[in-house]
C-alpha cells in the first residue's frame, strides 16, 4: 500500500535531499552544512503490553530507533498522542510519558513539546530530529556483495507480544525479558554499526526480518543468504507460532515476500514464521566488511547487545534477492 501510495505523489527534488523516500529508508535526512546532516522520522503504534510505563519505554525505544538506524545520534522529541480522556483520564496517560521520559533521557535527546488530540484507541509515539555529518549517514541501500549481515536484537517479539495480549504468554519470565528487548536502545549498536564502518543498515520494525532484508537487498542489488539456524530468536516464540500466534502483519509479510525469497534445505516450518515476524522496537540489521565481523560482535557484546550474530552474507544477485540456507 506504501510503495501505492507514493507512486501517485510527487516526489521532492532538491540538491539538500540526501535521503528521501525512494528506498524506504528508516528516515529523512538533509544536508543542512558541509559538515552537518539533519535526521527526521515519526513513529507510533497502540499499546503491545499492558503496563503503561513500559508502552512507554518501548515506543520511545522504536522510534529513536530510526534515528539510530541511520548512524546518526538524536537530538530533540516531540510527543504524538491519541487519547480517549474521556474514558481513561490522565493518569494512565502520564504513566506513559514517564516510561517514555526515561528512554529519551537515556538517549541524551531533549522534549521539546508535542501534540494531542482526543481519539478511540490509543495511540502514541514520537517525532525525533537527529544529525550526523552527511559522509557517516548509513542507508539501506549501500550493501556490496561479499560483506557480512548482523543482527543485533533476537526476533519473535510479534509472536510472544500477541500471545501477551491474549494473555497465553505462560511464563512472567518471558514477558520480562520481551520487555526488556523491546524497550532497549539501539544505541550502542548504532555506535558500533558506524565504527567499525558499516556499508549499509536498517532496523527491525513492522516488516520483520524478510521485509527489511529484502528492501536492503533490492535497494543494493545484491542477494542475502541467511542462515536460519545463525538468527537469534526467542526459542519460545517457536513454540508459540506453532500454537497459532502468528500477527497479522506477519502474514502480511510472508504473503508479499513470497517470490522474493528460496528455503534451501529443511528448515523448521515454525522457525520460517519467526523470520517473517513483524517485529516492535526490533534491533539493527548491517552490513559489515568480513575482516570486522568480529571485531562488532565483540563492541556489541560489550555494550549490552548480547544476543547480537552474524546471521548472513551478501552474494552477487543471481535468483531471488534471499535465500535462506
Amino acid at each position: 500500500m506504501v510503495e501505492e501510495l507514493l507512486g501517485q505523489l510527487k516526489v521532492t527534488e532538491d540538491e539538500r535531499l540526501l535521503v528521501g523516500p525512494e528506498t524506504a529508508d528508516d528516515a529523512g535526512v538533509i544536508r543542512y552544512r558541509d559538515d552537518l546532516a539533519v535526521v527526521q522520522t515519526v513513529d507510533f503504534f497502540p499499546p503491545v503490553v499492558d503496563d503503561p510505563e513500559d508502552y512507554g519505554r518501548i515506543v520511545a525505544a522504536n522510534s529513536l530507533s530510526d534515528v539510530y538506524a541511520m548512524g546518526a545520534e538524536p537530538l530533540t522529541v516531540m510527543n504524538v498522542v491519541g487519547w480517549p480522556g474521556k474514558k481513561l483520564g490522565i493518569d494512565i496517560l502520564a504513566a506513559i510519558l514517564r516510561g517514555a521520559g526515561e528512554r529519551i533521557h537515556e538517549a541524551g535527546a531533549l522534549l521539546l513539546g508535542g501534540h494531542t488530540m482526543d481519539n478511540d484507541q490509543i495511540l502514541y509515539g514520537l517525532s525525533v530530529t537527529g544529525f550526523t555529518h552527511p559522509d557517516k549517514i548509513i542507508r539501506n541501500s549501500t550493501a556490496p556483495a561479499g560483506h557480512l549481515l548482523i543482527l543485533t536484537k533476537p526476533l519473535g517479539s510479534g509472536i510472544l507480544a500477541t500471545a501477551l495480549k491474549a494473555k497465553k504468554l505462560e511464563s512472567d519470565d518471558l514477558a520480562a525479558r520481551l520487555t526488556a528487548v523491546m524497550s532497549r536502545l539501539n544505541r550502542n549498536a548504532s555506535r558500533v554499526m558506524v565504527a567499525m564502518g558499516a556499508s549499509a543498515g536498517t532496523d527491525v520494525t513492522g516488516f520483520g526480518l524478510m521485509g527489511h532484508l529484502f528492501e536492503m537487498a533490492h535497494g543494493s542489488g545484491v542477494c542475502f543468504e541467511l542462515e536460519a539456524a545463525a538468527v537469534p530468536h526467542f526459542e519460545e516464540a517457536v513454540d508459540y507460532a506453532a500454537k497459532g500466534f502468528f500477527p497479522g502483519g506477519s502474514g502480511k509479510n510472508r504473503k508479499y515476500l513470497a517470490d522474493k525469497h528460496a528455503v534451501s534445505g529443511r528448515v523448521d516450518e515454525h522457525l520460517l514464521e519467526v523470520l517473517f515476524d513483524a517485529q516492535t522496537s526490533g534491533g539493527l540489521l548491517f552490513t559489515v566488511p568480513p575482516e570486522r565481523a568480529d571485531e562488532a560482535i565483540g563492541l556489541l557484546h560489550e555494550g549490552g547487545d548480547g544476543e547480537a550474530r552474524v546471521i548472513g552474507r551478501s552474494v552477487p544477485l543471481e535468483g531471488p534477492y534471499i535465500r535462506i540456507v
